[in-house]
């Protein structure tokens, strides 16, 4: 019987509420006015970055690489990020497999010219004693024909004469091998000095690579803390990432005293960014903690960075305050001050809209509601200050109303319009939300 009464009970609330849910007017809503503020109105350009060190120490890979033709070298080992190091601690281990295959071939080649070296010598020794030999061999034949001379003065004349061109032909022949053994010694110096220089080059690259090699165990050139390098993509240098010869970064140890946050401005944005404009600078990690800074540099060119659709800018701002919690890599939401517009009169954004390249907010003229012309200033991402069209005794919507057929239009004088012809053109126009006035059922 219990259990009858409360399923009743239930079933009544049931249709008490479903009658209500139906009976209550769809098209029923709750208008919400409010009034335009005045005050001190901030331009802002807001964006994220990224803390790092203004200052730091890079930590290098191997400088000489280049003199033993390796090109690109990959990371085999290296101590975890954050990790505070003493000046001479090893920090990273390159891949020695391919200078170890370069200094195996290196000593094939020494070997090589050093066998080249010897056989030269042993060939000129060989060669050039040979070359004494036939020179011995022809002073003797020289004092042999020397003697027949001398005996032949009691033969015949044309003997005599026989004897005596004999005599000369081998003084002739004996010049000329002491200048061809000459010209053989030149030719021996200069072919040793040939293998010689070319030993010493091989042995001079064995040397170079065996003193790069030794490089290969990178070391901390200072104390500090560790913060792994980025490539140009932006992505960190962690163990298996390749370096290159030209720039081999492995990490840094910055300098903590002097931070600044690296953030990219869009291409919209970046006109009105210059230096000497104050920031203020948000730390994701620490909410409650609030930073001022300064921007110090603005890129000239733009660039197109990974997941972004549109060219965008590097920009500097240094950090005022000096805080030991700061970390490199940290996010940073920064609100760049454009400028500080004063007694400013101001709305929120999403009570403006446009219609016909014009802009309108729904404004309380009474008893009813009215669309009215403005003329926009300056915005920001919240708000926007309003030159022309309304007051501070006046109320807006919040909203677009459900239906707007009907409503009255008030525009704005043509002399004001003309005065301010430059905001109100088409092609300055901010891209606020679109009104799509709504007809009549």
């Amino acid at each position: 019987m219990i259990k009858r009464i409360i399923i009743a009970i239930l079933s009544i609330g049931f249709l008490l509420a479903l009658w209500a849910f139906i009976g209550r007017d769809s098209t029923e809503q709750l208008d919400i006015f409010i009034s335009p503020k005045v005050g001190d109105f901030q331009v802002l350009v807001t964006s994220t970055g990224e803390l790092r060190a203004k200052n730091s120490i890079q930590i290098r890979g191997p400088q000489g690489v280049r003199d033993v033709q390796i090109w690109q070298m990959t990371i085999q080992s290296l101590i975890p990020e954050g990790t505070v190091v003493k000046k001479g601690d090893v920090v990273a281990e390159i891949d020695r497999s391919e200078i170890m295959t370069r200094m195996q071939n290196t000593q094939l080649d020494v070997q090589r010219a050093e066998s080249q070296y010897e056989q030269a010598q042993l060939d000129s020794s060989l060669t050039l004693t040979q070359a004494r030999d036939n020179l011995e061999n022809l002073r003797f034949q020289l004092e042999e024909r020397q003697i027949a001379v001398e005996q032949s003065v009691y033969e015949s004349p044309a003997v005599q004469r026989q004897m005596q061109i004999e005599l000369e032909r081998t003084e002739r022949q004996l010049a000329q091998e002491q200048q061809n053994y000459r010209t053989r010694v030149l030719q021996a110096e200069a072919n040793l000095r040939e293998i010689e220089a070319n030993l010493t080059q091989e042995r001079n690259q064995l040397n170079r690579i065996m003193n790069v090699m030794q490089d290969f165990s990178i070391l901390a050139p200072e104390n500090g803390m560790v913060v792994y390098a980025r490539n140009w993509q932006g992505r960190k240098t962690t163990t298996g990432s390749t370096i290159n010869a030209f720039d081999p970064i492995v990490a840094e140890l910055p300098d903590f005293s002097a931070m600044e946050s690296l953030t990219y401005i869009n291409e919209v944005d970046i006109q009105k960014i210059r230096t000497g404009q104050t920031v203020q600078i948000g730390l994701d990690a620490i909410r409650d903690k609030r930073l001022t800074g300064i921007v110090t540099s603005i890129a000239n060119i733009g660039e197109q960075r990974p997941n972004s659709h549109s060219k965008v800018f590097e920009v500097k701002i240094e950090i005022n305050e000096s805080d030991t919690t700061l970390r490199p890599a940290m996010t940073t939401s920064n609100d760049i001050l454009i400028e500080t517009i004063e007694n400013a009169l101001y709305i929120p954004l999403e009570s403006v809209h446009a219609f016909d390249n014009d802009h309108y907010v729904f404004k309380r003229d009474g008893l009813q509601t009215v669309m009215q012309q403005i003329i926009m200033g300056s915005a920001n991402d919240n708000d926007v200050v309003i030159l022309e069209g309304l007051t501070p005794d006046d109320q807006v919507l919040i909203s677009m109303p459900p239906d707007t057929s009907g409503l009255r239009r008030d525009v704005l004088p043509d002399d004001v319009l003309d005065k301010y012809r430059d905001i109100i053109e088409p092609e300055e126009v901010m891209p606020e939300q679109e009104l799509e006035i709504a007809q009549s059922p």
